[in-house]
Order: C-alpha cells, then sequence, then structure tokens
C-alpha cells in the first residue's frame, strides 16, 4: 500500500497514520488514534515509575552504642522518606533474654527518635530471640520535610531533621515558659514578691 492510500483510509476513519518502524525497508506505518496512544504510552510510563512501598529492616542490639543507633538511625530516615516500611529488630543473644526490657528500651529510643516522620504500624512484640515492631512513614510530615529540604539545598535527611526540630518547637518555647515561671516563683520567695517577681517573668 502506498503512503498516499494509507493516509487517506486515516482520514476517512478520522485516524492518523503513525510511523512505527522507520528503520525497517520499507518503513513500517499503523493507522492510529495517535492522541489515545500517547495517552497510554504516558499511563504506563508513570506506573512503571510509581515506587511500590518494601518492607527494610534494621537489626539493634540490647548494647548498641549512640553512634551505632545514629547510624542505623539514618538509614531507617532514608527507607522512611522514600516511602518504604522499616523493621526494627532487636537481637538476644544467651542471657540477654533475662533483660528483654533492654531491648523495648532501644525500640522506644528508635521511636521517639523517628517520630516526627514515622507511625507505629506494628508495636513491639517478641517473636523467639527477636523483639520487632514496624513503622510506616507518615506522608505529610515526609512531604513537609521535603519541602524544607528543597527550600534549603539540602537532603531529605537534613529536611527531616528541620522538621523534627520545626514540631519540637512549641515543646521547647513551653519549657522557657516554665523555667521563667520558676524562676519567677523562686524571686518571689526570696524577696518577697512584688516587682523582682513582675520583672522575671517579663524577661
Amino acid at each position: 500500500m502506498t503512503p498516499e492510500d494509507a493516509l487517506e483510509i486515516a482520514r476517512e476513519g478520522g485516524l492518523d497514520l503513525v510511523e512505527v518502524a522507520a528503520t525497517s525497508r520499507p518503513p513500517v506505518c499503523r493507522i492510529m488514534d495517535y492522541g489515545k496512544f500517547k495517552y497510554e504510552q504516558k499511563k504506563k510510563n508513570a506506573k512503571q515509575k510509581s515506587h511500590s512501598a518494601t518492607l527494610k529492616e534494621v537489626k539493634l542490639r540490647p548494647g548498641t552504642d549512640q553512634h551505632d543507633l545514629n547510624f542505623k538511625l539514618n538509614n531507617a530516615r532514608k527507607f522512611l522518606m522514600e516511602g518504604d516500611k522499616v523493621k526494627v529488630t532487636v537481637m538476644f543473644r544467651g542471657r540477654e533474654m533475662v533483660h528483654t526490657y533492654r531491648g523495648r528500651e532501644q525500640l522506644n529510643a528508635v521511636l521517639e527518635q523517628l517520630g516526627p516522620i514515622a507511625k507505629l504500624e506494628s508495636s513491639p512484640r517478641m517473636e523467639g530471640r527477636f523483639m520487632s515492631m514496624i513503622l510506616v512513614a507518615d506522608r505529610e510530615a515526609v512531604a513537609e520535610a521535603k519541602r524544607l529540604a528543597e527550600a534549603s539545598g539540602g537532603d531529605v535527611a537534613e529536611g527531616s531533621d528541620q522538621a523534627e526540630d520545626a514540631s519540637n518547637a512549641p515543646a521547647a518555647e513551653e519549657a522557657k515558659k516554665v523555667e521563667a515561671v520558676s524562676e519567677a516563683e523562686e524571686v518571689s520567695a526570696s524577696d518577697g514578691g512584688g516587682e523582682a517577681s513582675e520583672a522575671a517573668v517579663t524577661e
């Protein structure tokens, strides 16, 4: 079929004549709705790019020191920022099974430090010699952390740290107020109240 004939058939059907194999001899063309084809291709590519959440695991020991804990927490934070679930596991060996409370303390410390961007999906529980919990990302907090990272030109981990600082700011402000009131009460008790107390509260 000549290109002219194919083009005529496409026009009659309200379709397009699209070249699909330009390198073959002769070139291969197809009659199709090109707009619909482009839409389906875009939809297919978007589906392929979408990130499917996977379960990542971070392993600890009851005696893991703060340096190693921070390193593992950074990895867990990156996993959460990428939309993955994180299973945090404390492994017990030998007589460590007598002190399982230390493992729970480790998990509580992890949850406290990852709290601003993480939610608890599965509470800590024992499975043989392992105590585990599962964390999932807080989508709103992660989105805010990414926005802060882009605004500051830093990486995602820095953005999550900034989000954590922002979430902790009200608590820090409240602590300052409580401290100021305590100082005022001390001054009032020593000086008999009056202007000294008011000045302490104002400062």
